[in-house]
């Protein structure tokens, strides 16, 4: 049973600043290369999922693991409150039209695990729907994998109570950061011990495991989400494609 409580939002002692930014420079490297062969090979997709707390770092995380890939092959989508037409669907009407194509990596900043967090926390949706929304996500993630050979990442950025608040003023105090302030991001953090409860079902609930990933500090966050990305596209043994030349329809 996970209890997010027991899980420290900061690196452990054994890592040092320096070796993981060499590593993760390493591991974003060759994500970009393993990318190119996964979008020419055209026989297997990623979905990267990120979900946290406001400032905890979704899109910094994206910016940086995935900064050596071909733009082609990947999609970024960021979930917010949904439209009229999308309400008029399933919750999941959204989410799979983004799902990746095979060669494609999708990335969703916020996912469809919002629709079991912050409508469960403000009361909007009962227990009941709560408990049947999992067993469908799990379903659908299952779909993604074993129908389309995707590789389904869930990353829960973890951050501490005191660190959120640290980046959270940054947006007030920091010029080029104000455009990311948002007043409701300080009535949600009076929540926190509520979301927490929510993602703790979320989690324990889950098929496919999350990665759990404390973000307190910057770099462990993209040493962790790079390295994860890394071994599984590794394990993915992508290829270019062999073709057959036919020279003499070569000319100089």
């Amino acid at each position: 049973m996970i209890k997010i409580k027991e899980i420290s939002a900061s690196p452990p002692d054994s890592i040092t600043k320096e070796w993981a930014e060499e590593a993760t420079k390493n591991y974003v490297k060759r994500i970009g290369e393993l990318q190119e062969m996964m979008y020419a090979e055209q026989k297997h997709s990623l979905l990267v999922v990120f979900q946290g707390m406001d400032g905890s770092g979704k899109d910094g995380a994206v910016n940086n693991v995935f900064a050596k890939c071909n733009l082609a092959g990947v999609t970024v989508t960021g979930y917010k409150k949904p439209t009229e037409e999308e309400f008029a669907h399933d919750f999941l009407w959204r989410i799979h039209k983004q799902a990746p194509a095979k060669g494609q990596i999708a990335i969703f900043v916020r996912s469809h695990y919002e629709d079991v967090l912050i409508q469960r926390v403000h009361g909007w949706i009962e227990e009941e729907r709560v408990t049947k929304r999992i067993a469908a996500i799990n379903a659908f993630e299952n779909l993604l994998q074993f129908d389309n050979q995707t590789v389904v990442l869930k990353f829960f950025l973890h951050i501490s109570l005191e660190a959120q608040a640290k980046q959270l003023m940054e947006r007030v105090e920091t010029p080029e950061k104000r455009w990311k302030h948002n007043d409701g991001d300080w009535s949600e953090r009076k929540l926190w011990d509520d979301y927490m409860s929510a993602y703790e079902n979320v989690l324990n609930h889950a098929e496919i495991p999350w990665t759990i990933t404390p973000v307190d500090k910057r770099w462990y966050r993209d040493y962790i989400v790079s390295k994860t990305v890394c071994e599984a596209m590794e394990n993915l043994q992508p290829k270019f494609p062999a073709i057959e030349i036919d020279m003499a329809k070569i000319k100089a």
